[in-house]
């Protein structure tokens, strides 16, 4: 995790200042602040006349002790910023994962223990909704039951009402995946020996497959999850935009727009760090869902 932390923290550094434009231009102002002087106090007073790799020391120094830095275009500390919008957007992820985590594993399962035209269409549905962008899903999905139908607001957060079309949006593609990974895990279960000796002993379809099957295949199953729902981390900034939210995603996208490299340093090592927390998480809950894990460590 260190060493992962560290690869991934340069890299966010550098590519901030490889990318074009210059802060220095929008922190003067105005066009008549340009003047030589005033651009060389402001390149002093943030330190950006020093070295690469001492500006990189002086940024990673001060984030493993919580200071994030100051926003160049919010005037504020960035660790506030983040604070404010995180609930947002953790709560639009808690959402679709709830969302894909239900409807992924049930419609796996059905394909699972159906099989034939079932299984069929629950792959050309899960393919259909893996293949269409987030933002074509966003915008739909306004067009449909916010504009026309006007079932759930288009813009802004507060509740899960308003919550409901991003966490939609969000957890589409994540259900085709997760639904995906059911069913080949459930079909490799139902193949073993131990699942032919339960159907065997006269036990009922729906005990073998909720005590055996399914039990079986939860390895798999959980550490995708994890995963994707990790992932999501990044995947907000779609649909923050699309759905005008404020949590982090739309604070990067603005971030990025404005040059603002505190912020943009910010939010891409927090979602760096969430996802790697998170897979970390999920290893370690391996061995209590499976133990064959922990005879074999």
């Amino acid at each position: 995790m260190v060493a992962t932390l560290l690869a991934t923290s340069f890299v966010i550094f550098g590519a901030s200042y490889a990318a074009p434009g210059d802060p220095v231009t929008f922190l003067a102002g105005g066009k008549e602040n340009l003047t030589p002087e005033y651009l060389a106090a402001i390149r002093a007073q943030y330190h950006l006349d020093d070295p690469f790799l001492v500006q990189y020391a002086r940024w990673l120094g001060d984030a493993v002790t919580g200071d994030l830095g100051r926003s160049m275009q919010y005037n504020d500390q960035v660790f506030d910023l983040m604070m404010a919008r995180l609930p947002s957007t953790l709560g639009l992820v808690a959402y679709a994962a709830v969302l894909f985590v239900v409807f992924g594993v049930a419609l796996g399962v059905l394909a699972a223990v159906r099989g034939g035209r079932t299984d069929s269409a629950v792959v050309a549905g899960t393919t259909l909704a893996t293949s269409v962008p987030s933002f074509v899903t966003a915008a739909v999905l306004i067009s449909l039951f916010g504009v026309q139908l006007g079932w759930f607001p288009v813009m802004g957060g507060g509740s899960l009402w308003h919550l409901t079309l991003p966490a939609v949006t969000l957890a589409l593609g994540a259900l085709a995946i997760i639904s995906r990974v059911t069913r080949q895990a459930m079909v490799e279960q139902r193949e073993l020996d131990h699942v032919t000796v339960a159907r065997a002993s006269g036990l009922s379809e729906r005990l073998i497959v909720t005590r055996h099957v399914l039990r079986g295949a939860l390895g798999p199953i959980v550490t995708m999850c994890g995963l994707v729902t990790a992932g999501m981390l990044a995947g907000t900034v779609v649909v923050e935009t699309a759905f005008s939210l404020n949590g982090i995603g739309s604070l990067l996208v603005k971030a990025i727009n404005t040059h603002d490299f505190p912020v943009t340093q910010a939010v891409m090592l927090f979602m760096v760090v969430a996802y790697i927390v998170v897979t970390t998480l999920v290893e370690l809950l391996q061995p209590l869902i499976d133990p064959r894990v922990r005879r074999r460590a």
